[in-house]
This record gives structure tokens, C-alpha cells and sequence, in this order.
């Protein structure tokens, strides 16, 4: 039996141009092996399995080559390639930092620096996990990497940079690795698949390179393992039941389903993905990534963002254009709501069903939303205006929850003054309220009043309405402050009694302005919010607005009084003292005291 070499070692890279996705890396190497610009330190950066290693391992090789070609590779015929490809050569030493991370390991490291190399040019330390050294490690080992002897190089390699102390980063050229992309991994794996002589759908190896995030080496370990499983021939099929992974023709039923509203459809196929042994949470973040990729492929400009092959885009299209983008949106964000949720669910199942029904009827839900009138805050909290009585008969107050009849209304006596009837070019003139003798006061008049729409007996009373409201009149100060008197009458707060009865009011047009004598009165009268409901009320004139301010002289004249408070003789002893120093020595001299 044949020994077996797993694919990530058969097929390493060894030469730049072999790498695969990590140009910019290379590029830039080639072209300081070519001006002659080498680095004393370079340091490798990126995720697990794109090249680090790899890079550090050619470039160490071509440092040493004899015959260099003009495109800076290794001709990896010389004795030095040679007997660095049978892991022979004394001039490339490599380090493994996660098991050699001790003082003692880098003074040994430091020691063979000392010696030149006996064949070749270079003699390159390569320390790959770099990060893993100790505190006390990376000390010893500055002044090294700092001045090393001119035919020293080291190449360092590390996962994560941010764990390496800055003194280090400053003595080296830093790379960044990025994550190896899809279509590379495909066709790296698609080059393998040829030299095998292994047959392999182009579905099932995106489904691969996916499932590695970026890393080849690990795209290289699954495609060993799929395989050993598949044989000669790897299919879809295969794969996802291999990688115990949901198939792509599952979220695309649900999404037809969703869109007919067939809901006993969708629940029958998440009782199917269930048995499979799919847990709830990674079908619903399977199914938002199936989302969010139809939401890419409506738009021409988002269609490259999909990492997927070209059979399975073209289904991704045709969905897409049947999906509206509303419903996609409004399923998405339940979608990751749920996935947020399900940990603190008890009924795990139920939750995600639950979520799925809201999905199969949001159709109608937006279809609902979109014929439905919009309100504005300012309409939701304004006040329907009440319906204006007839002009020829006398006014009276009424409250505007309870219309009466107008019949009742010219049985009753008038208690007011008879308005003059208003030409129609000029709104009708309302006149302040007065209340019959003996009448009992008004109670406290909640918010609810004021909303609560009027209903007027005249089906050609159009005066609710907001295209025919109107402005209201000018209001009076004499009434303003029978009002304010009112309230402070029927309220049963004694402090915002006091408040209110210093303040003073004060009409601009429809702007109740009050002048308190300090802020913290202000703030209790501006919090005081049934005192706008009663005026409001009281006035029939819902477009009154309160503004409250502080009187500066007043609180300036309290500040002064609050400043001012008896003197000491100890303050008074001071300030002579300041004034004519021989006091100190009288008080020294004779041991008086103030006390």
C-alpha cells in the first residue's frame, strides 16, 4: 500500500505564482527580489491556511537560489532548491514558536545566527506562530532582529498580530494575508480534480470552498475527506450529506410556499428539516443568508456579491423576480430576530414556526399596510374640531363629547350675547364662554375629552373635517385669567396652586405665555399638561400652545438675597487685618480672641 499524502502537502506551492489569491503579496515580493531590496524582518499576518508559510518557504528558497529566473521564481533545479525540497538544507531553519516559546529557546535561535552559512548566501530563520512567544522571549529577542548580521534574514508568521508587542512590529515589513475567495478555491480544487482524475459538479465544490471561509487549507481537507467518501465522482448530493448540510432546493420551496401563503406547506417542510437533524437555529441562519442572496440578485450591481455557481444563480434570478423586495426585507428581519431569540425560547420548535406563519403572510400584512391612509403625529394628536352651531341662533357651551340635539339647543335659554351673523368671507367670530349663576365648577378635564371626535346631527356639516378646518379667533386676556383662577380652584395639587398663582399668564395670538420666578417652577408647570387640556377646553380652541419662561430679574434678586447672610467677627477681623497689618501683631502681642 501506498503511503497517501494529503493534498495540502502534494500539492504546496513552489513558486509565487503558485499561490493562490494573495497577489498583492507576491507581486510585491518579486519586486524587491528584483531591485534588490530585501527586507532583515519580515512579518507574515493573515487568517489559518492562506499562504503564510507557504510565502515564507519560497521566499526563503529563492533568496538561496543559484540560477534565479527573470520572473524571480526558484529554478528548483540547483543544489540549494534541492536540498531544500528534501527538507535538507542548513541554511533555511524553521522554528515552530507555540512548543518553542521560552527564553532559552530564542538565546539558542540568537546563538546560530552567529555562524555564517556554509553554502548559499542567506541564512533565513523562519518562526512560524510567532505570537505564542513569551513576554520575556520577545525581549531577547530584539536586539537581534533589530541589527542582524547582514546575511541573517527572519520570516515571522502569525495568526494573530495584534498579540505581538509593538517594539517587534516596528522592526519589521508587515504583509497581510486576506481570506482566499470563492471562485479561487474553485478553481484551485477544479485544477486538483484534473490531475486526480477525479469528476466533480461545479455545485458540489462551491459548496466546499464555502465551507472553508477562506481558508484553501481547509477547502484541501474537506475535498480529501468528500473523496474518500464519493470516490471518483463527487457530486451535490454527496457533498451535503457528507458536511451534514441543509440543501439550497429546501429554502427555495420555502420561499414559493411563503409566497403563495401556503402555510400547511411550510410547516410540513420545517418538520422535514427537523428529521433530518437540522437545528433550528442554523436552518433559520441558513434561510436568512438564502434571503439576503435573493435580495443581491434583484440588483445587477449586487449580483457579483453572490459566491455561488452559475447553475444556482440562474434559480436565485428566477426567484427573485417573483420575490417582491418588501417581503424580503420584512422576512429577513424576522428571520434574524428569530435567530437572536431562539436561545431564550423554551419551545424552540414553536418559535421558529411561529415566525415562518408571520413570513407566509406578510404579503398580505404589506398589501394591508400599503392601502392604509398614513397618519401624521400632528394629526394623532390634534383635536377634531367641534361643530359649529347655527349662525342665526345664540351660542352656548357646550362639551364637545356630548352634542345635543338642535332642537334642544333653541329650546334653551340664551346666556350669552347674540353674535351678529359673519359674512361669509370672514371666518365666524366665537365668543368667550360664561357659565350660568350657581352653575357648579368644572372637575379636573382629562385628555380624553379633547380627543374623543364630535359627531354633528347635519349630514352637510362638513367642519370636522380637515380640509374645511378653520382658523381660530384671537382669544382675550380677561379671560385667560378666569380660566388660570378656575383651574387653581378645581385642582387639588396645593403646590402647583402656589405655582400657578405667582405665575403670570399672558396671550400672543394662540401662545399661552407664563413668566415663572424661578426654573424649577418652569419645569413643574411645563409637566403640568392638564393645565393645556382644561384651557384648551375651556376655549373650544385645541391649537392653544403653552410656553413657559423664567423671570431673569427675579431670579437674579434671589440669587443676591441667598448670597447676602450676616458677617463673622472672624471675617470681619480678616478683613480689617488685610487692611492694616499692625492688627495681626496687636492680637500676637496681647493673646487676644475673637471666640
Amino acid at each position: 500500500m501506498s503511503q497517501f499524502v494529503v493534498s495540502a502537502r502534494k500539492y504546496r506551492p513552489m513558486r509565487f505564482e503558485d499561490v493562490v489569491g494573495q497577489q498583492h503579496v507576491t507581486q510585491t515580493l518579486k519586486n524587491a527580489l528584483k531591485r534588490g531590496q530585501i527586507a532583515h524582518a519580515f512579518l507574515f499576518c493573515g487568517p489559518r491556511g492562506v499562504g503564510k508559510t507557504t510565502c515564507a518557504r519560497i521566499l526563503a528558497k529563492v533568496l538561496n537560489c543559484e540560477q534565479v529566473t527573470e520572473t524571480q521564481e526558484p529554478c528548483n533545479e540547483c543544489s540549494s532548491c534541492k536540498a531544500f525540497n528534501e527538507q535538507a538544507s542548513f541554511n533555511i531553519i524553521e522554528l515552530d514558536a507555540a512548543s518553542n516559546n521560552s527564553v532559552e529557546h530564542i538565546r539558542a535561535l540568537v546563538e546560530q545566527v552567529r555562524f555564517q552559512p556554509q553554502q548559499g548566501r542567506y541564512k533565513v530563520f523562519i518562526i512560524d506562530e510567532v505570537h505564542m512567544l513569551s513576554q520575556a522571549a520577545f525581549n531577547a529577542f530584539l536586539k537581534t532582529l533589530e541589527e542582524p548580521p547582514p546575511y541573517a534574514i527572519f520570516i515571522l508568521a502569525t495568526t494573530e498580530k495584534h498579540k505581538i508587542i509593538p517594539t517587534i512590529l516596528s522592526r519589521c515589513q508587515i504583509f497581510d494575508f486576506r481570506r482566499i475567495q470563492v471562485p479561487d478555491i474553485v478553481a484551485h480544487l477544479q485544477d486538483i480534480c484534473r490531475r486526480e482524475g477525479i469528476e466533480a459538479e461545479e455545485d458540489a465544490l462551491h459548496i466546499i470552498a464555502q465551507k472553508a471561509d477562506g481558508a484553501l487549507r481547509d477547502a484541501l481537507s474537506i475535498f480529501d475527506r468528500i473523496a474518500g467518501y464519493a470516490g471518483d465522482r463527487i457530486t451535490y448530493e454527496a457533498v451535503i450529506e457528507n458536511l451534514n448540510i441543509l440543501d439550497y432546493d429546501y429554502y427555495f420551496q420555502f420561499v414559493d410556499a411563503l409566497l403563495q401563503e401556503d402555510m400547511p406547506r411550510v410547516l410540513q417542510l420545517f418538520d422535514q428539516v427537523l428529521k433530518k437533524g437540522f437545528e433550528g437555529d442554523l436552518f433559520m441562519a441558513g434561510f436568512a443568508e438564502h434571503l439576503r442572496n435573493l435580495l443581491m440578485a434583484r440588483n445587477e450591481a449586487t449580483r457579483p456579491l453572490l459566491e455561488v455557481s452559475d447553475t444556482l444563480l440562474q434559480r436565485y434570478d428566477r426567484q427573485a423576480r417573483l420575490s417582491p423586495a418588501s417581503f424580503l426585507m420584512s422576512a429577513l428581519e424576522l428571520a434574524n430576530k428569530c435567530e437572536l431569540q431562539y436561545k431564550e425560547a423554551r419551545n424552540k420548535r414553536l418559535h421558529v414556526e411561529l415566525t415562518l406563519m408571520k413570513m407566509a403572510w406578510l404579503n398580505r400584512a404589506i398589501e394591508l399596510a400599503a392601502h392604509t391612509p398614513p397618519t401624521s403625529p400632528a394629526e394623532e394628536k390634534k383635536s377634531p374640531a367641534v361643530a359649529e352651531p347655527d349662525q342665526t341662533t345664540p351660542t352656548t357651551r357646550t362639551p364637545p363629547a356630548r352634542p345635543q340635539p338642535r332642537k334642544e339647543q333653541e329650546d334653551r335659554p340664551a346666556t350669552t350675547e347674540q353674535k351678529p351673523p359673519a359674512t361669509p368671507a370672514s371666518p365666524p367670530q366665537q365668543q368667550p364662554p360664561t357659565r350660568p349663576s350657581g352653575a357648579p365648577a368644572p372637575r379636573r378635564v382629562k385628555t380624553h375629552l379633547r380627543r374623543t371626535p364630535s359627531i354633528s346631527l347635519d349630514p352637510n356639516d362638513t367642519s370636522d373635517q380637515p380640509e374645511t378646518r378653520k382658523e381660530k379667533p384671537a382669544l382675550a386676556q380677561e379671560e385667560l385669567a378666569k380660566a388660570v383662577e378656575q383651574y387653581i380652584e378645581t385642582t387639588d395639587r396645593e403646590t402647583i396652586a402656589a405655582m400657578l398663582r405667582k405665575a403670570q399668564f399672558e396671550l400672543d395670538g394662540h401662545v399661552v405665555r407664563c413668566t415663572a420666578s424661578s426654573a424649577i417652577v418652569a419645569d413643574s408647570i411645563r409637566r403640568e399638561t392638564r393645565l393645556m387640556d382644561f384651557l384648551r377646553e375651556w376655549f373650544g380652541n385645541d391649537q392653544l400652545a403653552l410656553k413657559v419662561e423664567v423671570d431673569e430679574a427675579a431670579q437674579g434678586q434671589r440669587q443676591q438675597d441667598e448670597q447676602r447672610r450676616p458677617v463673622t467677627r472672624h471675617e470681619q477681623y480678616h478683613y480689617l487685618a488685610a487692611k492694616n497689618p499692625l492688627l495681626r501683631e496687636l492680637q500676637k502681642r496681647f493673646k487676644l480672641d475673637f471666640d
